[in-house]
């Protein structure tokens, strides 16, 4: 396994490396967008066996991470999450066997249709073409986007955090060995060699190779690729996602989805961040719903009526309402009715997940048709939009954006389209 490239000396030399790492992922985007599913196929299938073959290689590169996690200022959260072990390793690999099974999406015709004149107009699916997907530390990422672009006819620039630069170099190079064995474009994967933070800026102002950056990570790091991109960008900025309790709701049910949305993995944006609590049932169901998060050691910060209910309960300032607090804090908020949870939500919300626990069907409805989210969740918790919970196989990312992609990321939603036209030599008057 090779280490780390050294950066580029120079602006100049940086600039011409990012250049060359572009020029050549758009060639070989070309390639795979006409080679066949059955090579992809192949490409994942090995790259599974050498992620298995190699454990030991990945572990010993990965044992570098580790050992300058410290200096990163990592926490010990942050250091487990990169960690890789046989176990973890296994996943990997399982995963780009898993993706190989998801239909191939290339070449698909979506909808069909013969004119008057005789001509069959196809809109058929296409890949994206180059992938600029920037991410943070996991380095099993690493393989799942490669994994989902490639699958999906596109290629990928990976451009990984410096957390996890040794194995995410050492995970790329075992699929580039793949591609060699199995007739795959190399260049259709390729990882940014160096660490040096001014490269995103040199990939960003590639509209003419690259085709889409997709960014994944902290807020920061959004916001930036957002504003500096010269392509379109698929994204979330944060998920502030919302558990309604309406009047009509089972309040054992809701108890369990509010715990689970916000209590099952508290650092993640499908997360729950907010709670709202129909007045109607606010006496019943604050005091259990306390006792559970309490349980948890989640603190409340409430508006007037919810701090009255509760003495454990903080007052909630604007802010709180709008925060994603990535932890055990949880804001609360009792509405007079659906319709003001509706424009709670809308108001604060991140248009990211939203649930809703009712029995009723009429107001299962209203919800889903008034919140403006990626994702409503009707009875279920927030922790659902996720794309192997709905089925996708594997996502690159959740998009709250409205054009293009909407929700969970897989290798549909790295296609595009175009019109195939069929005629028998007929012209336009």
């Amino acid at each position: 396994m090779s280490t780390i490239a050294a950066a580029p000396a120079q602006t100049a030399d940086l600039a011409t490396y990012c250049r060359d790492v572009a020029r050549r992922a758009k060639a070989a985007s070309t390639q795979v967008a006409t080679i066949g599913a059955g090579v992809k196929i192949q490409w994942l299938r090995r790259a599974a066996s050498l992620l298995r073959e190699q454990c030991a290689a990945i572990e010993r590169a990965n044992a570098d991470d580790l050992a300058a996690a410290p200096g990163y200022g990592l926490t010990a959260a942050a250091i487990d999450r990169l960690r890789l072990t046989p176990d973890r390793i296994e996943a990997i690999a399982i995963a780009l066997e898993e993706i190989a099974q998801i239909r191939d999406p290339i070449g698909r015709v979506i909808d069909s249709a013969i004119r008057p004149n005789g001509l069959r107009i196809d809109k058929v699916s296409v890949p994206l073409g180059v992938v600029f997907f920037i991410y943070e530390s996991r380095p099993n990422v690493t393989a799942d986007a490669a994994a989902i672009c490639v699958k999906a006819g596109n290629a990928v620039i990976l451009r990984g955090g410096k957390e996890a630069i040794h194995s995410s170099r050492a995970i790329v190079e075992l699929l580039q060995q793949a591609a060699r064995e199995t007739g795959l474009p190399e260049d259709a994967v390729q990882l940014v060699s160096t660490i040096d933070r001014a490269a995103v800026g040199e990939f960003l102002r590639m509209p003419e190779s690259i085709d889409v950056a997709i960014p994944r990570g902290g807020e920061s790091l959004i916001r930036r690729v957002a504003a500096e991109a010269e392509m379109p960008v698929i994204k979330h900025f944060d998920g502030n996602c919302h558990v309604y309790v309406d009047a009509s709701a089972d309040l054992d049910m809701a108890r369990e989805i509010v715990v689970n949305s916000k209590c099952q993995r508290m650092g993640v944006c499908n997360a729950a961040e907010s709670l709202l609590i129909h007045a109607d049932v606010a006496e019943e169901f604050l005091p259990l719903i306390a006792a559970a998060l309490g349980e948890r050691q989640v603190e409340i910060r409430g508006d007037r009526r919810t701090c009255e209910l509760l003495d454990a309960a903080r007052p909630a300032s604007e802010a709180d309402y709008a925060a994603e607090f990535l932890g055990p804090v949880i804001s609360v908020c009792v509405v007079p009715s659906l319709e003001a949870a509706i424009d709670h939500i809308n108001r604060y919300g991140s248009h990211h997940t939203d649930a809703i626990v009712t029995g009723e069907l009429a107001a299962s409805r209203r919800f889903a048709d008034g919140v403006d989210s990626s994702a409503v969740m009707i009875n279920a918790s927030t922790r659902f939009n996720d794309g192997g919970e709905f089925g996708l196989g594997a996502e690159i990312g959740i998009s709250t954006d409205k054009f293009h992609a909407r929700g969970p990321c897989g290798v549909e939603e790295l296609t595009s389209y175009k019109y195939v036209v069929h005629g028998n030599g007929q012209v336009r008057g």
